[in-house]
């Protein structure tokens, strides 16, 4: 891949994606996005990527939303323009590989594209997470959106309506489920390491069939989910067994840092 606005390396079944537009609070801009749908292409396609890390370079933010100054391309006719989701979102690009977000500073705006549909989502103690839009006369739509599938309807309406009035506090975060980690921040990225390690020792079909099987469920009635998730538990693994020995695997206590 010939990448402009991120670093992508793997290692031992881990793939780390770091933003790396530092200077601009990791804003993203055109590139970002071609950068990104190389990247779901790759990590779809690649077996010896079995997780995804998602972090970002720089003190200041995780990311602050689209780049104001360069913008993105949009096509002249509104009717066929796209929503920049569909090169940032791993969900959106049917990547079933577990991604771990480890956010810090500020993640506001367009940040949420990646936030809405992480699988799991830690941040540092001095993480703020906002949505301006609406400051600057802009309806809030599509990230609001995606977060109201993952937090309280409530809490995704305060954040939409309140705009750069209020910044919510990594604490609160926690409370409503948006994160389930708050770390120091020198300890952010190793935890998410730690936590993408955890997973991709797994067996990764299963991992990939339990990612799909939940996030499918948010577009379907109940019983719908119940009957297709039944299917998905038989896929790759059609006698019904364990794939591992349960004896041979150490057991580990999962515990609040």
């Amino acid at each position: 891949m010939n990448l402009k606005t991120v670093r992508y390396e793997v290692a031992e079944h881990v793939a780390t994606i770091t933003l790396n537009r530092p200077e601009v609070m990791n804003s993203f801009n055109q590139a970002t996005l071609d950068d990104f749908a190389q990247i779901w292409a790759t990590v779809k396609s690649d077996d010896d990527v079995h997780v995804v890390v998602l972090r970002a370079a720089g003190e200041r933010a995780f990311c602050t939303g689209v780049d104001v100054k360069e913008g993105i391309d949009r096509h002249p006719n509104v009717w066929t323009r796209s929503d920049p989701g569909e090169q940032l979102s791993p969900k959106l690009n049917r990547v079933w590989k577990p991604v771990v977000c480890a956010v810090h500073g500020m993640a506001a705006g367009g940040a949420f594209y990646w936030i809405n549909e992480s699988d799991i989502v830690i941040c540092s103690d001095d993480a703020t997470f906002f949505d301006p839009h609406v400051s600057y006369g802009m309806t809030a739509a599509l990230e609001p959106i995606g977060l109201a599938r993952r937090v309280p309807l409530g809490e995704a309406l305060r954040i939409a309506l309140l705009g750069l009035d209020e910044r919510m506090s990594p604490e609160r975060a926690l409370q409503i489920g948006l994160v389930s980690e708050i770390l120091p921040r020198s300890r952010l990225w190793p935890r998410a390491a730690e936590l993408a390690g955890l997973i991709a020792a797994k067996p990764p079909a299963a991992i990939q069939g339990t990612v799909r099987a939940i996030w499918e469920s948010l577009d379907s009635t109940r019983t719908q989910a119940l009957h297709t998730g039944l299917s998905y538990t038989l896929l790759g693994n059609p006698v019904g067994q364990a794939e591992i020995d349960r004896g041979s695997v150490p057991r580990r206590t999962w515990t609040l840092r």
